[in-house]
């Protein structure tokens, strides 16, 4: 008599050899359930701990320090989101609630303080109501980093802490509302996992999104790196529109999101975008790797913020060299990545920028 374990072995092969689910759709699955989903919760869970974080701050149980580690980890999980922007984020305005950018005008600051000096006994309602601009990380960055202010100070802590407090809460519920949106029954996990349903008619048309998202995340990051580089401005160096000039966390946000961006091309256990390519493609798959590699590589050993390697000659010319690093990891999936899967990818959020 064949003994139970080895019946339930045989059974799983039998069941494994009967799949005939198409490639698109397992990859579409494992992303959804080890990649994008894992992100999202840890996005939320950043967002729990900056609200706690801000309550804890402002009620004197934790100082300064504290608060502005909370933010970095914050703003490292929205950035790791970049790359992973399908489905419920990716709609309904919520992104601009999370962040401002680029800021050309100082807009954050000129809002923060006309609605204090407009609502000086603010409530959460007042942040509900009020413009996505001061909402955000983007907001929440300028009263702890401002050179201009300082919260250790009792007036001033004072005047910002309502609206840190409120800032914390606001990205909390916006994370949970988000995350609540994927896990639905019907909702984006599903529908990245079971073909047809109401957002796609098939497992390609998942991974057409999910490779757009992906792609614009990575144009969205040479933008990020080149605006503050002087890129658009006739090669005059712009710190201020860096994405995070005020945390120097520039840097670091590009590396979450780079980071994030290979999880979605390797996957989780080798089911990524790029177990789609067959073998007749690995030549292009080990360029992409390559690239991921040089970029990784160029960015961790800068080791110093965006501004002050804007300073310097020998800083702008590594910024040069990881630019030109990372839209070579850009184009080889925007044109190469995406004609070998069969994806058009079209105008993205950022064109015209």
């Amino acid at each position: 008599m064949l003994r139970k374990p080895l019946i339930a072995a045989l059974l799983g092969l039998a069941l494994a050899g009967c799949d005939q689910s198409p490639p698109e759709a397992r990859i579409s699955a494992a992303l959804a359930d080890s990649v994008v989903l894992p992100a999202y919760r840890s996005w939320l869970l950043s967002n729990q701990q900056l609200a706690s974080s801000a309550a804890a701050f402002c009620a004197g149980e934790s100082a300064l320090p504290a608060a502005r580690q909370a933010f970095l980890s914050a703003q490292s999980a929205w950035a790791g989101l970049q790359p992973l922007m399908v489905g419920p984020l990716a709609e309904g305005n919520r992104a601009w609630q999370v962040q401002f950018w680029p800021d050309k005008k100082n807009l954050v600051r000129r809002q923060v303080e006309a609605l204090l000096s407009s609502k000086p006994q603010l409530n959460q309602a007042d942040v509900e109501n009020a413009s996505v601009v001061v909402q955000g990380l983007s907001a929440y960055e300028y009263l702890l980093f401002d050179p201009a202010l300082d919260l250790r100070q009792a007036e001033q802590k004072a005047r910002y802490c309502p609206l840190l407090k409120a800032i914390g809460n606001h990205q909390q519920a916006l994370g949970q509302e988000v995350l609540d949106q994927w896990q639905a029954e019907q909702g984006m996990a599903s529908q990245l996992k079971r073909f047809p349903n109401a957002r796609y008619a098939d497992a390609n048309e998942a991974i057409a999104e999910l490779l757009r998202a992906h792609i614009s995340a990575l144009d969205g990051l040479k933008k990020k790196l080149g605006a503050p580089m002087g890129r658009q401005s006739k090669g005059h160096p712009q710190p201020y529109q860096a994405e995070a000039w005020r945390s120097a966390a520039s840097l670091a946000n590009l590396a979450a999101a780079l980071a994030s961006a290979e999880r979605l091309w390797q996957g989780h256990n080798g089911d990524g975008l790029k177990a789609l390519l067959g073998r007749d493609q690995a030549e292009l798959a080990g360029r992409i790797d390559a690239a991921y590699l040089d970029t990784r590589q160029r960015l961790a050993a800068l080791e110093r913020p965006l501004g002050e390697l804007l300073g310097e000659p020998t800083g702008l010319a590594r910024l040069n060299e990881l630019y030109a690093s990372l839209d070579q990891l850009h184009r080889l999936q925007e044109s190469e990545l995406a004609k070998a899967l069969g994806v058009q990818i079209g105008f993205n959020a950022h064109d015209g920028d």
